[in-house]
């Protein structure tokens, strides 16, 4: 903020000067570990949203410092760095990616007052036991589990069905919400299964998937996982379908698949690359050779809801920019967004995404969801 320092000339206090201090704001996520292309992605958009506002004048006449912390998905290091933040003096953290991380570490934010905006973390816990000053620019596990509860029990109504988590916060929670989707319209599970994040064989698994005949293997769980075992069941001569969640949105996941990976489907909010208020980003990203991919654009448009709701309440004070933030509409490159008392952003419906021939787009279920979800 800007302080006023007296400045001594020769014995003699002269008149103030104004010293423009930075405002320290800050990225959290998986910046190192397996799951680090999700952090990278929340980086970069971060990084250009600062750079762009600065060159805009900075936020309040002053200008942004990026903070990075990196919390590698662990939840006791996610508080550890939520602490460090406080001690550097944030007021904003974009963050944390995985929710396993986000609800622990914003308990401290809480209560040192930062302002918590998450590109990324769905578990509804978050928001559900969150302070006000606790938001997301995302879409919640309970939204995409009922997306993906109506796809299989509609599309895929003969097919038998494995559900499969990894046993975090935010694997086990999109395959219980999905569960009880697919149970509310007729549909049951033929297998439900547990796996350990981080491991490199599931062979075990296959061989049950394989034994009981699977159709449709639904994962709760991130990219890598995600991709070793659909190079696993190829490799055992299975052809079930895999589909999951927003964590697919990475090219590591081809990376790892290659092939195998042609038909997988996934959850996602609508691309916001193809938002007509996006464009200009879009194109400054790929100017610097980054495709603003998955998360890139959902943590660039945190720091400008942030910006403009600090704009609004004329402070960085986190229960002025929170009342900010509840009751405003800010433009941002995920379109005019609001949130409501919770925190959740309303924001477009999930839709399915097709990953094919190493590219993901796009795809059509046979049916209109019943609840109004649009494709576009």
């Amino acid at each position: 903020m800007k302080n006023m320092v007296p400045v001594l000339l020769c014995g003699f206090f002269t008149q103030p000067l104004t010293v423009v201090a930075d405002i320290n704001i800050a990225v959290a996520g998986p910046m190192t570990g397996q799951y680090a292309s999700f952090g990278k992605q929340m980086y970069e958009g971060a990084k250009m949203a600062v750079a762009d506002l600065n060159a805009a004048g900075g936020v309040l006449g002053e200008p942004l410092k990026l903070e990075i912390a990196d919390d590698a998905c662990d939840p006791k290091q996610a508080v550890a760095v939520a602490n460090q933040m406080v001690n550097k003096g944030v007021v904003l953290v974009a963050g944390h990616f995985c929710s396993g991380s986000s609800i622990p570490a914003s308990k401290v934010y809480a209560e040192e007052g930062v302002v918590q905006i998450s590109p990324g973390s769905t578990n509804p816990r978050l928001t559900d036991e969150g302070a006000d000053s606790v938001f997301r620019v995302c879409g919640r596990d309970d939204q995409q589990g009922d997306v993906a509860g109506e796809l299989i029990a509609r599309q895929f109504k003969k097919a038998k069905v494995a559900l499969v988590h990894d046993k975090t916060a935010y694997g086990k929670g999109l395959v219980d919400e999905t569960q009880k989707a697919m149970e509310k319209r007729g549909k049951q599970a033929d297998l439900y299964e547990a796996i350990s994040a981080g491991e490199k064989d599931y062979t075990s698994l296959v061989s049950k998937l394989k034994q009981q005949q699977i159709d449709i293997v639904y994962l709760g769980g991130y990219h890598t996982e995600a991709g070793l075992i659909v190079r696993q069941m190829r490799a055992q001569n299975m052809n079930a379908r895999l589909i999951s969640g927003d964590a697919l949105v990475t090219n590591e996941f081809w990376g790892i698949t290659g092939d195998a990976g042609e038909g997988t489907l996934m959850s996602f909010s609508p691309d916001p690359r193809k938002n007509p208020e996006a464009a200009p980003v879009v194109e400054k990203f790929r100017a610097e050779k980054i495709e603003p991919e998955g998360y890139v654009l959902y943590a660039y448009g945190a720091l400008q809801a942030w910006a403009q709701a600090v704009v609004q309440a004329k402070s960085t004070d986190v229960d002025k920019v929170a009342h900010a933030l509840h009751q405003g509409t800010f433009n941002t490159v995920l379109g005019a967004i609001q949130f409501n008392a919770k925190g959740d952003v309303s924001a477009p419906g999930y839709v399915f995404y097709q990953w094919s021939k190493g590219q993901y787009d796009y795809y059509q279920p046979k049916y209109e969801f019943s609840h109004g979800t649009s494709h576009r």
